[in-house]
C-alpha cells in the first residue's frame, strides 16, 4: 500500500508540535532523574563538592547494607539551590517497600519547632509575651511545687521532699526547657507514675491535650523555673497554652497559620488512613548493631517506649506539641527554608527576622548540654566551636528526634541539612552526625 504524501504546512506544524513536547518535557525529565539518585547537579555553584557529596550517598547505602539502618532520606541547600536529596534503603524491609522522597517519618521532638513558631506567631500579635505566666491560661499553675532529689545516703524508697516553687512558670520557661518540667521520671516520678503521666509518647491517649496540662499542674516538678534545664513536657504545655491564647485546637491552628502558608501538605499530628502505606516502620538494634522492626510497644529506658504508635488508628484526641507531628523531609525542609530566609518564604511571611534572630539565640547560658552548646526558644544553638566539639559555625541551630531524625540550619555559611530515619533508640547509632560532618566537608568555598 502506498503511503500518503503529507502536505508541507501540516508536516511544518507536526514538527514544531513535536519540538514544543520535547522542550517541555526536558524538566520533566530533569525530575524524573532527580528522582533516582542524589540531587547534585547545582552543587558547583553553592561552593560545594559533587565528588565529596557522593560520600553521602555511598555512607547511607553502607548502613543500608550492613543492616545499621533501614532506610534513609537526606536533603542539603545551600545558597539557596538544592544540591542533595535522596532517599536510600527500606522504609519497610520486611514489606520490601522502599525508601522514597515523600516517606512519612514520625518526627518526635522535631516537633517542638513547629509548636514553637506557633507560640511566637502570638507572641508577635500581642496575644502572648514571652513573660506571660502559665497561670492566666490554666490557673492550676498559678502556685506549683517542686520535689528536691533525696539527700545520699538515702534508701531508694525514701519520699521526696516537696517545697513550693519559688515562682510561676512563663512562656520562656516552656520554650527553653527551664520549667523544671522532665518526662515525669525525676524525684517525684512516683506522683507522676500515679498519675499516669510518663514518657513523650501522647498520640494513644484518649484525653485532649489541655485536660492533661490541667492535672499536671498538681504534680511536683523537678527543678525550680529558671534555675535547671529540664527536657521534659514543656513544649505539650506551650501548646496547650497556643490553644487557649488563639481560640483553636493546636492542630487547627498549626494547619492554618503555619503548614497551609508554607504548604507543607503532608504533616499532621495522625495520618489520614489514605496514606498508611507511606509511613515508615520503626526499627531498633539488637546487640550485634544490626536491626529488627521494633514491636508496636515495649517499654525502653525512663518508660520511654518503642513503639510504631497509635499515629493512624490511635483516638486522635491529644496534639501533643512536643512530639506529636508526623512530616516528610521535603515538607519540614520547607518549615527550615523559612528559618534560614528570616522568617519568609516563596512570599509568605510567617515570622519576623528579628523573632528568628530572637529563637535562635542562647537563653539559658550554661544549663544546656553543659555549656557545649546552648538554647534559644525550640531549638540548640552554637555559640563557639570549639566547646560544640562537631562541624558546624557560630550561630548554627537545630534541633532532633526520639526516632532519629535532624534537622540544622547554618546563617554563616546559608546552608541547611536535613536527616530523616526511624531508629529507636538514636544514642545506638552515629549515622546523623556522620551526615553533618559529610555535609561540611563538602564545602569549597567559605561563607555566603
Amino acid at each position: 500500500m502506498k503511503t500518503p504524501a503529507i502536505p508541507g504546512a501540516v508536516l511544518a506544524l507536526a514538527c514544531l508540535a513535536l519540538a514544543a513536547t520535547q522542550a517541555s518535557a526536558q524538566p520533566a525529565a530533569k525530575k524524573r532523574a532527580a528522582a533516582s539518585g542524589p540531587v547534585t547537579w547545582e552543587a558547583a555553584s553553592a561552593g560545594l563538592s559533587a565528588e565529596r557529596l557522593d560520600r553521602i550517598s555511598k555512607t547511607m547505602q553502607r548502613y543500608v547494607d550492613e543492616g545499621r539502618i533501614a532506610g534513609t532520606v537526606t536533603y542539603l541547600m545551600r545558597h539557596d539551590k538544592l544540591v542533595h536529596f535522596e532517599a536510600r534503603g527500606w522504609a519497610d524491609i520486611e514489606k520490601k517497600a522502599p525508601m522514597k522522597r515523600d516517606t512519612i517519618f514520625r518526627i518526635a521532638s522535631m516537633s517542638k519547632a513547629v509548636t514553637t513558631v506557633a507560640a511566637m506567631i502570638l507572641v508577635e500579635e500581642g496575644l502572648l509575651s514571652l513573660e506571660t505566666p502559665v497561670s492566666k491560661f490554666f490557673p492550676a499553675f498559678k502556685k506549683t511545687t517542686v520535689a528536691l532529689r533525696p539527700p545520699p545516703g538515702a534508701t531508694p524508697d525514701s519520699p521526696a521532699t516537696i517545697v513550693p516553687a519559688k515562682r510561676e512558670i512563663n512562656v520562656r520557661d516552656l520554650m527553653t526547657h527551664t520549667a523544671g518540667i522532665s518526662y515525669g521520671y525525676g524525684p517525684g516520678a512516683a506522683s507522676w507514675k500515679a498519675a499516669g503521666i510518663q514518657g513523650w509518647y501522647l498520640a494513644d491517649r484518649a484525653e485532649p491535650i489541655a485536660s492533661l496540662v490541667e492535672r499536671m499542674a498538681a504534680l511536683p516538678m523537678d527543678a525550680q523555673p529558671g534555675e535547671a534545664y529540664v527536657y521534659g513536657y514543656g513544649t505539650d504545655i506551650l501548646g496547650a497554652v497556643v490553644e487557649k491564647a488563639s481560640g483553636k485546637a493546636l492542630d487547627v491552628f498549626i494547619r492554618e497559620r503555619i503548614l497551609e502558608p508554607l504548604k507543607m501538605v503532608d504533616t499532621s499530628f495522625f495520618l489520614p488512613p489514605e496514606k498508611r502505606d507511606r509511613l515508615a516502620t520503626v526499627y531498633t538494634p539488637r546487640e550485634d548493631g544490626t536491626i529488627m522492626r521494633a514491636p508496636d510497644t515495649a517499654p525502653l529506658t525512663n518508660g520511654a517506649m518503642v513503639a510504631q504508635g497509635a499515629y493512624v488508628d490511635g483516638p486522635r484526641q491529644c496534639f501533643g506539641g512536643g512530639a506529636g507531628l508526623l512530616s516528610t523531609a521535603p515538607d519540614y525542609a520547607r518549615l527550615v527554608r523559612m528559618f534560614a530566609k528570616g522568617g519568609a518564604l516563596d512570599g509568605v511571611r510567617i515570622l519576623s527576622p528579628k523573632t528568628v534572630a530572637l529563637m535562635s539565640s542562647n537563653f539559658v547560658g550554661n544549663l544546656y548540654n553543659e555549656g557545649r552548646t546552648g538554647f534559644g526558644l525550640g531549638f540548640e544553638v552554637v555559640e563557639n566551636m570549639g566547646r560544640s566539639g562537631r562541624y558546624g559555625s557560630e550561630g548554627a541551630f537545630g534541633w532532633g528526634s526520639a526516632y532519629y531524625a535532624n534537622f540544622w540550619v547554618d546563617p554563616q555559611e546559608d546552608m541547611f541539612g536535613l536527616y530523616f530515619s526511624q531508629y529507636l533508640p538514636y544514642t545506638q547509632n552515629d549515622l546523623q552526625a556522620k551526615f553533618r560532618t559529610m555535609a561540611y566537608a563538602a564545602i569549597e568555598v567559605l561563607g555566603k
